[in-house]
């Protein structure tokens, strides 16, 4: 068995052209969606990454408004620039590069991004709204991973998730939109992590295995069910190059659909960032009737 390839580059291409058409058709509602962007410090991944988004902003229409600060700004200096801008209205989303200098709170600062305006969808009351499962926005790369699986047609009602990982960024917001009902969900989710005991034992009975631990090749091919879908969240640098949490040409010949790295889940997160914005910027458009 060879598995299929799950290409996020093409599923994330569809995801841009919808953004892009309904960015249009909120401008003709009077409302040019606008993504505001903070960056604190020199960092140089996350200059990258931050120009990345902002030229995904402006393939679609989005206006960005980016913010680049020194690495010495304070923590203060960092909360009356988020207050400002939750006040701005062209700002319909705002997104806080991370990491950020070690002298400045991340929790405090992502806390007071404003839950009308938080893009990343890591604000307390929008992760509780996606436990509950009102949500309007939600973490990014969990909602491209759903997306991965509904575009693929890879069934996941009823199936047996295992994510390996538990962070607030994947683990966590992932499990909560997995278990909810509807459309790309409905599964039984199990949530693994260093604490859990035989995790070949869980892996191994997953439909659907998600690795989002941060460490290369983590995941074996005899960790796999045969004819799992194995959704890969892992980027390390190694001399190699770049290589996911799953070692890949193993899982090749076990699985029946996967991620590559790079090339699938990463360009799902920019994606669904986009489609973040124009759900916060649609709560202010006017009504058409």
């Amino acid at each position: 068995m060879t598995a299929r390839i799950i290409d996020g580059k093409s599923i994330a291409a569809e995801i841009r052209a919808e953004v892009a058409t309904e960015v249009t058709a909120l401008k003709e509602r009077g409302i040019s969606p606008g993504l505001a962007t903070i960056l604190v410090g020199e960092d140089p991944a996350s200059h990258v990454y931050v120009r990345g988004k902002r030229k995904a902003c402006s393939d679609v229409g989005i206006v960005s408004h980016h913010n680049e600060l020194d690495a010495s700004t304070s923590q203060e200096e960092l909360l009356e620039l988020i207050a400002k801008l939750g006040e701005e209205k062209s700002v319909h989303g705002i997104l806080v590069q991370l990491p950020l200098p070690e002298h400045i709170d991340e929790e405090a600062i992502l806390d007071a991004v404003p839950p009308g305006k938080d893009a990343d969808g890591f604000h307390p009351a929008n992760m509780g709204r996606v436990l509950a499962g009102t949500h309007l926005v939600a973490p990014a790369t969990p909602l491209g991973i759903q997306q991965l699986l509904m575009r693929s047609n890879i069934e996941t009602s009823g199936a047996e998730v295992v994510v390996v990982g538990r962070s607030n960024i994947v683990g966590k917001p992932l499990a909560a939109l997995m278990v909810q009902k509807g459309a790309g969900a409905n599964s039984t989710v199990t949530v693994c992590h260093t604490g859990t005991k035989d995790l070949l034992e869980h892996t191994q009975r997953a439909d659907i295995l998600v690795a989002a631990i941060g460490r290369a090749h983590a995941i074996t091919g005899p960790m796999i069910k045969p004819g799992a879908a194995v959704i890969d969240v892992g980027i390390n640098r190694t001399d190699a190059g770049l290589v996911g949490d799953v070692d890949y040409e193993a899982a090749l010949q076990v699985a029946g659909a996967i991620t590559p790295v790079p090339g699938g889940v990463g360009p799902m997160t920019i994606a669904m960032l986009l489609k973040n914005t124009v759900r916060l910027a649609s709560q202010g458009a006017p009504s058409t009737g």
